[in-house]
């Protein structure tokens, strides 16, 4: 894997959730950047869902303190049309052969996405033990996690999928969670308000959680 100034280890411990971003229009990217980074949370995964994540990621990404990355990586090409517009780590939902060494190829730090023991394993043997767990909730949630630890002890994951104020604090008390993803953090409506002291908020609550839960 090429050199790259974050690995995923430290990506993943920069905070302790990602918000995880599916931007429509490509506006309102910075300002919701500047609000997420005020309540303390630096590391932004902005989605392939809509056609205005790729913008959206260029706009953030000049936005001092922000760490972008991109989510919902599908393709192989994606990687790379990711990285140019500024991306500075990826995400995938899945994984395949093919999918993790383009990621391993790409030069982008990537939390490949994982849901069974096979996957994880996978995911090993091409190389990678920093694993998206989703869907988190669907696919078992802590039980399933706390099943992972023994077996695949060397395995840090960050679930995402279901994961929200409710459940953080006991997700991030696992010893193989490092951080969580989640939505919940830059509610659509929120977005299309313009209410960014509400989201900036959110993110403050979210890091006193988090704190609190790991003592």
């Amino acid at each position: 894997m090429h050199e790259s100034e974050l690995s995923t280890d430290s990506l993943m411990r920069m905070a302790p959730v990602i918000p995880v971003l599916s931007i429509h229009d490509a506006d309102t990217a910075v300002p919701l950047a500047e609000a997420l980074i005020e309540g303390g949370m630096p590391v932004l995964e902005v989605t392939l869902r809509t056609p205005a994540g790729l913008a959206a990621i260029r706009a953030m990404s000049r936005v001092p303190g922000a760490v972008v990355g991109v989510g919902t990586v599908t393709r192989a090409h994606q990687f790379a049309e990711a990285r140019e517009a500024g991306a500075r780590f990826a995400v995938t939902p899945g994984s395949t052969p093919a999918l993790l060494a383009a990621a391993r190829d790409s030069g982008l730090p990537t939390l490949p996405g994982v849901m069974t023991a096979s996957e994880v394993v996978m995911a090993l043997e091409a190389g990678f033990e920093r694993l998206k767990f989703f869907p988190a909730e669907a696919a078992g949630g802590m039980p399933l996690l706390k099943s992972f630890h023994g077996p695949l002890s060397e395995v840090y994951f960050c679930p995402t999928g279901g994961v929200g104020p409710d459940n953080l604090a006991a997700y991030l008390q696992l010893p193989n969670v490092l951080c969580v993803g989640g939505s919940w953090l830059a509610p659509p409506d929120k977005v299309l308000a313009g209410d960014w002291a509400a989201i900036t908020a959110l993110a403050r609550e979210a890091v006193v959680t988090s704190r609190a839960s790991r003592g």
